[in-house]
This record gives C-alpha cells, sequence and structure tokens, in this order.
C-alpha cells in the first residue's frame, strides 16, 4: 500500500476536544448495542469517556456527578449519511452548500470546509438523539467531493470534527445524469469519466512516489484526493440507486481494486447476491424516501432483506432537495424495523453497524468502557411514535434536555 497522506493539519482536527462533564444516566434498560439489553443499570462518564456500566446496585457514583435518569438509554444515535451543516433548513443561497454544480468530478472539495457546527439542522437531529454524522456533499454529481464524520455539538469544527475525511461521494445513475449539452449525458458516459478519473489517479501516483525529485508532478487536489481512494484511505461512496447502476459501480470497484460503500441501492433486492458476494458494505436509502424515478422500486424491506443477507447496513436520514433536507434516522429505522428488520437490526443499524462502515466503531456506536460518553435517553421505546427523547449527553457534556 502506499504511504499517500491525508497530512497532519487535518489528523490534528480530529483530536481536538472540548471541556466534559462527570454524569451518571441511569436507566429502567439501557440497550448497550454490543450485547443483550441491561435493566435497572447506570452509565458513569468521566472526562467524556464511559469509565463505567453495569447494574445499578453494584456501581457506586460519587458524590458531585451530575445525575440523569431515563425508561430507555441508547448508545448517541448516527446518522450513516447525511447533508447537514452543508444544506441548512432555509433552503436559501446562502446554506446550501452541499454541491457545486460547475463540474461533474470535483473529488478535491472538502466538508469540513464548508461545515456549519451552528446550522439549526444539527441541532434538530441532536435533540432526537443523533449525536454522530456523516455528512457532506449531495450525492447529485459524478464525483461532489468529500465527506466527513462529526459530533452534533460544538461552536466549530474543530470541537465537533471526528473523522475529516471520511469517503469521496460519487453517483452512478440518474441523480449524476446532465441535461441538453452537459457532461456526463448517459450511463455510459458516467462510467467512462469515472474510469478515466481513476487512471489519472493512477499515473499521479507512481509518479509522485518516483524516486527522482524532478520527477515528480505538481501537485493536483483532485488526483489527490482520488489518490486516497486508490491508496486504500478512504471509501469511495457510491449512490446508485437501479440495479443497473450497482453493478457497474461493483465492475469498476473490481476493475480498480478499491475500498466501496454502496449508498442507496433502491433495487438492491434484484442483485442482492453481488451486492454480498462483493463484500461492501451499504448505506441503505432513508426507509420513507420517496418512490418515484430510480427509486420507484424501493422498498421498506430493503433493510432487513440486506441484514437477512449477511450485508453489513446502516440506516440514513439521506438528502432531500426539499426543506428540511434531511430526513431523521430514528423515525427511519422505526418503520424499517416494523418491517422485517426488527428492534435490536434497527438499533444496530443506526448505532453500532453505522460506526463499523464508517470506520469509527473504536470510539462511538456502543455503550462499553472506554468509548465516548454519547447517551440518548428516551421515556420509553425509542422506536415507538408516542416516545420523547428526553435528553442527549454527547462525550459527558449534557446537550439537550427538552422533550422531543
Amino acid at each position: 500500500m502506499r504511504t499517500h497522506s491525508i497530512g497532519p493539519a487535518l489528523v490534528a482536527l480530529a483530536i481536538t476536544g472540548l471541556a466534559h462533564s462527570q454524569v451518571a444516566i441511569y436507566g429502567d434498560t439501557v440497550h448497550t448495542s454490543a450485547g443483550p439489553p441491561l435493566t435497572d443499570a447506570v452509565v458513569v462518564i468521566e472526562e467524556g469517556k464511559i469509565a463505567r456500566l453495569g447494574s445499578a446496585d453494584a456501581i457506586d457514583v460519587p458524590d458531585g456527578f451530575r445525575v440523569l435518569r431515563a425508561a430507555v438509554v441508547t448508545p448517541g444515535l448516527i446518522d450513516a449519511r447525511c447533508t447537514i451543516g452543508l444544506s441548512g433548513y432555509l433552503n436559501q443561497r446562502q446554506d446550501q452548500d452541499q454541491l457545486d454544480s460547475s463540474e461533474p468530478l470535483q473529488p478535491e472539495l472538502r466538508a469540513i470546509d464548508a461545515y456549519n457546527p451552528r446550522e439549526e439542522l444539527v441541532a434538530w437531529v441532536r435533540g432526537y438523539g443523533v449525536t454522530t454524522i456523516h455528512t457532506g456533499h449531495a450525492p447529485r454529481s459524478l464525483v461532489s467531493g468529500q465527506t466527513a464524520v462529526v459530533k452534533t455539538r460544538g461552536e466549530t469544527l474543530e470541537e465537533a470534527v471526528v473523522k475529516p475525511v471520511a469517503m469521496i461521494a460519487a453517483t452512478v445513475g440518474e441523480g449524476a445524469r446532465e441535461g441538453g449539452t452537459k457532461s456526463p449525458g448517459t450511463r455510459a458516459k458516467m462510467a467512462s469519466l469515472l474510469r478515466k478519473e481513476l487512471i489519472r489517479a493512477e499515473e499521479y501516483l507512481r509518479k509522485q512516489s518516483a524516486q527522482n525529485g524532478e520527477d515528480r508532478p505538481d501537485r493536483d487536489l483532485r488526483l489527490e484526493a482520488m489518490g486516497l481512494v486508490l491508496d486504500g484511505q478512504v471509501p469511495l461512496l457510491v449512490t446508485a440507486q437501479r440495479s443497473q447502476d450497482i453493478l457497474t459501480a461493483l465492475r469498476i470497484r473490481d476493475e480498480f481494486d478499491f475500498p466501496m460503500v454502496l449508498d442507496g441501492v433502491a433495487e438492491a433486492h434484484g442483485v442482492l447476491s453481488r451486492i454480498r458476494d462483493a463484500g461492501v458494505p451499504v448505506i441503505v436509502h432513508p426507509t420513507m424516501m420517496r418512490a418515484s424515478g430510480e427509486t420507484e422500486n424501493l422498498s421498506f424491506e430493503t433493510a432487513g432483506i440486506l441484514i437477512q443477507a449477511g450485508v453489513p447496513t446502516a440506516i440514513q436520514g439521506g438528502y432531500e432537495p426539499y426543506v428540511p433536507k434531511s430526513r431523521l434516522v430514528l423515525f427511519e429505522a422505526a418503520v424499517a424495523a416494523a418491517h422485517g428488520l426488527g428492534f435490536d437490526d434497527a438499533l444496530r443499524s443506526i448505532t453500532i453497524s453505522a460506526a463499523r462502515i464508517l470506520g469509527v466503531s473504536d470510539r462511538v456506536g456502543s455503550l462499553e468502557v472506554g468509548k465516548d460518553g454519547d447517551v440518548a435517553l428516551f421515556d420509553g421505546d425509542p422506536f415507538e411514535y408516542t416516545t420523547h427523547c428526553v435528553g442527549v449527553v454527547i462525550e459527558g457534556a449534557v446537550v439537550s434536555e427538552d422533550v422531543r
């Protein structure tokens, strides 16, 4: 593997933190996403990390800790794919940075340069227990830009960022088709342009590694970004809804041998064995996404079908061209739970399964000692319509106590 790096400046962003609190969270039922649920349990958070977890009778909480209580406690929820923080709730030009349509291929566009941690949509999803989001450029260009993993807290990017470069977002299908004389106008052109860019990036990396410094090319941000994919440092996140587009994405992956995550896959049921055999994870479309155009064959059962087939799967809030720009993963998982997914897999799809696909499961996604103190509190079954999120904790800081 080549040693192409995302650079120390970006890495430094991911380790910047905030002051933390000492919190003890009691739950009648605590779902850890790491094992069976616990009854009458407590989660103790110190210095932003989970320090102790277990039966409330067996753990003494020191004086001075802030104490929260709830009927049901879960790990902080994770939205595995959205544009929150780049797209804003006002739906006006000044808060819409999720897509630059001037060119079809722009992998060099960095999500962290456009993310607004003070955007109201960030606070909105946080109030429902979403503590981590995978956000970035929208799936409406052939290669629209980079994504990042951030916490839904903090006044600055440095306070929020977990993974500054998570994936490179691409689209194969109707979402990337341009009209008139603009390119790409067909699926064949999309595949051709993507292959051409990957070949250019291969050649760029080869020259960059030349022993003779005089033979090295000048820096090219676009090719550097695609080089991260070819080096295996970040996956290519490919939105593909139609079965033919899913297969095209897998074909290109096989040709160039790079990591890939499939996004959307409305027609996954038609090529299920190919997805499973390819061994690629899937961030499935929001369960209640509008079924029209290339998503006309989506199903409430898609997530359940994928998981039953053994495909690593997470559910997303997604990107909507209309306000409020994102669906809420809590509700999307709830509907999937009622359509073949079941409670446990539904919760994992927006906690530990999402964390694993995003490469951040060492920090988030489950309640385990040593992990970040990210917790959501509910007054009942989180997937019941009448249940409320009554508290949210991120890295030991109580960021919401509103009843939502």
